[in-house]
């Protein structure tokens, strides 16, 4: 502002004190300087550019058919909500399968696939509280069909033969003195 008025006064023309302040507000409502000016180009450039941009970009899609991509967005969409919900299950499975394995080798079950076959695997699946489910059907499968699980205690040694079962006389009398044995029958 300071600069119109040392223009003014360069001139010859003389603002009064009293009507400095009107002439102040009034300038700054009505003119911009340069610079307020150079700005607003600059601004309407820029504008003018993003348009171009824009412009160009939206011809890149000029011949796209928008119901064929809202087709195409609906069908990745159901694709993936499948993948996802197959990936959860695969890994369900595999926890599920996991804790079944470990507590089936828990109770010294002797063959893993045995005592699956046995069990009710879909209602175990289903069950809320999955781990004492299981150990409730693997105690009641063990008191049904104990012979699939090891109770811990020792087999009967096994039985040679009397000497005449797969090994000659001759075997039969080196062993017994070898083991300190009489060699009568």
């Amino acid at each position: 502002m300071k600069n119109i008025t040392e223009i003014f006064a360069g001139l010859g023309i003389q603002i009064p004190e009293d009507k400095q302040a009107d002439f102040d507000k009034q300038f700054a409502e009505n003119y911009k300087t340069i610079a307020d000016y150079q700005k607003q180009t600059d601004k309407l450039q820029h504008a003018q550019s993003d348009l171009s941009i824009a412009r160009e970009s939206l011809e890149a899609f000029k011949d796209v058919d928008v119901n064929d991509l809202k087709n195409q967005i609906t069908t990745l969409t159901n694709t993936l909500a499948t993948k996802e919900s197959e990936h959860a299950a695969e890994l369900a499975d595999r926890d599920f399968n996991a804790l079944l394995d470990g507590a089936i080798s828990a109770k010294h079950g002797r063959s893993v696939k045995a005592v699956k076959a046995l069990l009710d695997m879909d209602s175990l699946r289903a069950s809320k509280n999955q781990q004492a489910d299981i150990d409730e059907a693997l105690d009641q499968l063990a008191k049904d069909s104990g012979y699939l699980f090891d109770d811990g205690s020792t087999p009967p040694p096994y039985a040679g033969g009397t000497g005449t079962q797969g090994a000659s006389s001759d075997q039969n009398a080196a062993l017994r003195s070898a083991m300190g044995l009489s060699n009568d029958k």
